[in-house]
């Protein structure tokens, strides 16, 4: 499987040095379109690099799943981005993030449709032509379905997966949060995927709110979560699991912490 391995932490500039002091890491991910193709890299990215460290652009902005083709410019920058970092893969969304000229400014979730499958087959084949690496394609946190579904979520993924030969990026925390929202099995979902394309994972925490569960980013990794990885890794271990923190930083002994039940929940050697 072409990617990252082990247990890794999304870099971010407010703990960058957290991140460059983990002895054991052997890979980290970067949101793509907050790394710029000229000028220095910054300092601390720069040294994970130089260690040897594989670093992965994450992309938030290239729309897939829109109906209007992907645009080119921005395929362009993610690629750059991969070349600069020697990456060996990116990631993106299946999801849509503007529409007619109107940015939206979250990942929205697309309908379930034959129609959506064929527009995001069509935007990743436009982007896989401009990559230079692999593209492994994450599904969302959805607060919703759309009412003209016509594929469950296993099937939708499945389809796009296998028409477009990419990647699955499996991010755990939307797998339970769509799960919990939706009053589902959250494991029934990783009875039906193919585990054997996932590059990589997601894990992150949430909270509940309203009677909705969100997917934030921003507080401590659910037991329930870990759980559902421990349950993964008994089917089919990922080759690298990733902790994404977008915001309230913990010190930093909460962090290790948390680095430390992903590596013991997966089987991947501790990074601490």
């Amino acid at each position: 499987m072409v990617g990252p391995g082990g247990v890794g932490i999304g870099w971010r500039p407010e703990i960058a040095g957290f991140v460059a002091a983990l002895p054991g890491l052997r890979f980290t991910e970067v949101v793509a379109e907050s790394v710029a193709v000229t000028g220095p890299l910054p300092a601390e990215l720069a040294e994970l690099r130089r260690r040897g460290v594989a670093v992965v652009p994450h992309g938030v902005r290239l729309s897939l799943g829109g109906a209007e083709p992907v645009d080119p410019a921005r395929v362009a920058h993610l690629a750059a981005v991969a070349g600069r970092l020697d990456a060996p893969l990116v990631s993106e969304h299946i999801a849509f993030v503007r529409a007619g000229g109107l940015e939206a400014g979250h990942l929205l979730p697309l309908p379930r449709s034959r129609e959506a499958v064929r527009a995001v087959c069509a935007n990743v084949t436009r982007a896989q032509a401009q990559l230079p690496v692999p593209i492994a394609l994450e599904p969302v946190a959805a607060l919703f379905d759309w009412p003209d579904d016509e594929l469950d979520e296993a099937a939708f993924l499945t389809e796009i997966l296998d028409r477009t030969g990419a990647l699955l990026l499996l991010d755990l925390a939307n797998v339970y949060a769509n799960a919990r929202n939706r009053g589902t099995d959250p494991a029934a979902l990783l009875d039906r995927l193919p585990l054997d394309r996932v590059a990589y994972v997601h894990v992150a925490g949430g909270a509940e709110h309203d009677g909705r569960y969100h997917d934030t980013h921003t507080d401590p990794v659910p037991r329930a979560v870990l759980d559902l990885l421990a349950d993964l890794c008994a089917r089919q271990r990922p080759p690298a699991v990733l902790l994404e923190r977008d915001g309230c930083y913990p010190s930093a002994a909460t962090l290790r912490a948390e680095l430390d039940a992903l590596a013991a929940a997966s089987g991947h050697p501790a990074v601490t």
